[in-house]
């Protein structure tokens, strides 16, 4: 095979950590090659590295054969390396032609746009892609999907021989997903060499050609995609079996402890009314845009403009905000984690002991040594990962951030824990963790509420599953009658 890029020996350390040890990557010209493993392995770095984003510490990157130093995010362009990450980083405001040729402008007379030049470009490029988006269109108004391919375009503008997709089905209905697959594959029969990272495993049979895998900052191996199986490539990242992706333990469900009713919010939730009883745990469903988010955002006091009422054993109580929330004993898990769940900057300690402060406080002091001691103790209970409790949040990866956003609630102990999309972006064993963890919630009396994008997911861990489709409630289904074709139907209804 004649390989487009090759990274040889790549190395990286950070204060205390080997992020990456002597890691080696091959993709061939038009291929569309996976690189996956567990949240800490070492992929995001291995692509910061290629991206511009970090120096390599020792190895050598080759593209087309011929050696290249990436110094920075515009080199890697430069060289014909683009990326298009999970946070797509475009300008609501501006037109889709505007994005896509921002900082590379036609110009007419050497200072005005060039507005035909422009606009005739990315008919191009999005003709490239399949994509009849309009070149006036403003960004703002485009659905996620196309916003996704904007965002590929504007990469693609550059004459990018490897482009980079990052978790780029996070936002995605499955049928968008699909429509990117199409998009992918036509782009690599014209010679693009796609590294493709993802976490859902279907995905990755369904539009890789080659996977690597990297473990705990070293390379396992590389495989074509039909030398391996599901199990066989979730065994090569996690160094076991996971046997049990959707452990659900005998739990004997108690009497009701939410009640909402008649929950509306302006354009997202239109009277939804449902019940939760103690030890049991209620699956969420609906595709993009069913109002799912919005609607335990508004149960949590998160969104202006509810109407509807709220009730705890029984018992009217008013939540007009996060705070009147977590006074009531709820806990919300959100689904952007590291922007609303935690304070990325500070450490895992702060974290921890943050909605606990009274706590550790004696006067206008506080504790520091109970602080350490029960962050320890969440550290390890959480079994998280980090080289200690003083490491920033924000360097921890997304399994353990996760990990980090459940211990700190914990410590309240919750009556009511809601997640939203608990898994997303979360590799293979940590999924299993977080699912465990959901479990004992509910052995433990807690009403748990899982809002989540992934069918397998609701069915695997829910006692019951609720369908959301345009923000109205259309279906209820218990386990029993759990069918995929049947939530599916209420889903798009």
């Amino acid at each position: 095979m004649t390989y487009a890029l090759e990274m040889q020996n790549i190395s990286k350390r950070f204060p205390g950590v080997v992020a990456l040890d002597r890691v080696t990557l091959q993709v061939g010209r038009g291929e569309i090659h996976s690189v996956v493993g567990e949240n800490g392995a070492g992929k995001s770095t291995l692509m910061k590295i290629l991206s511009g984003a970090y120096r390599k510490d020792e190895g050598t990157i080759l593209l087309d054969g011929l050696p290249i130093e990436i110094t920075s995010p515009q080199s890697a362009i430069d060289a014909g390396i683009g990326t298009v990450y999970q946070n797509l980083n475009l300008i609501p405001d501006l037109t889709v032609a505007d994005n896509i040729f921002m900082n590379r402008f036609a110009v007419r007379c050497g200072v005005a746009i060039d507005r035909k030049a422009t606009r005739l470009g990315t008919e191009d490029v999005l003709g490239l892609m399949g994509c009849d988006i309009s070149p006036s269109a403003i960004v703002a108004d485009l659905s996620v999907a196309d916003q996704q391919m904007v965002a590929i375009a504007r990469v693609l503008v550059g004459d990018i021989r490897v482009l980079i997709l990052d978790e780029p089905t996070s936002s995605l209905s499955p049928q968008e997903a699909e429509r990117l697959f199409v998009n992918m594959r036509s782009l690599a029969a014209r010679g693009v060499s796609i590294i493709f990272i993802s976490h859902h495993m279907e995905e990755i049979f369904n539009v890789a050609e080659r996977v690597t895998v990297l473990r705990d900052g070293g390379l396992v191996g590389s495989w074509g995609i039909g030398e391996l199986d599901e199990a066989s490539l979730v065994h090569h990242m996690v160094g076991r079996e996971v046997r049990e992706m959707f452990p659900k333990a005998h739990v004997e469900i108690g009497e009701e402890i939410l009640r909402v009713s008649h929950i509306s919010v302006t354009g997202w939730v239109d009277d939804v009314s449902f019940s939760l009883r103690r030890g049991e745990i209620l699956g969420i469903g609906g595709l993009v845009g069913a109002g799912r988010t919005e609607l335990v955002k508004a149960i949590f006091g998160a969104i202006a403009g509810r109407s509807g009422e709220i009730f705890l054993d029984g018992e009217k109580v008013a939540i007009d905000s996060p705070e009147d929330a977590v006074r009531q004993g709820l806990a919300f898990i959100p689904e952007n984690r590291r922007d609303e769940g935690l304070l990325s900057d500070f450490s895992v300690e702060d974290n921890i002991v943050i909605c606990n402060l009274q706590k550790f406080t004696r006067g206008i002091f506080v504790d520091r040594k109970s602080c350490q001691t029960v962050s320890d103790r969440v550290i390890r209970e959480m079994a998280i990962k980090t080289p200690s409790r003083q490491q920033i949040a924000k360097n921890l990866s997304g399994g353990n951030q996760q990990k980090l956003v459940l211990g700190k609630w914990f410590l309240r102990n919750p009556r009511v824990i809601i997640f939203d999309e608990p898994t997303r972006g979360i590799d293979v064993g940590a999924k299993a963790e977080i699912h465990r963890t959901i479990g004992e919630l509910a052995k433990n009396g807690v009403g748990v509420i899982v809002v989540s994008s992934e069918l397998p997911e609701l069915m695997g861990i829910s006692d019951r599953i609720l369908t959301l489709s345009k923000g109205k409630l259309k279906g209820e289904f218990d386990r029993r009658d759990f069918t995929a074709e049947r939530i599916m139907l209420a889903a798009t209804a």
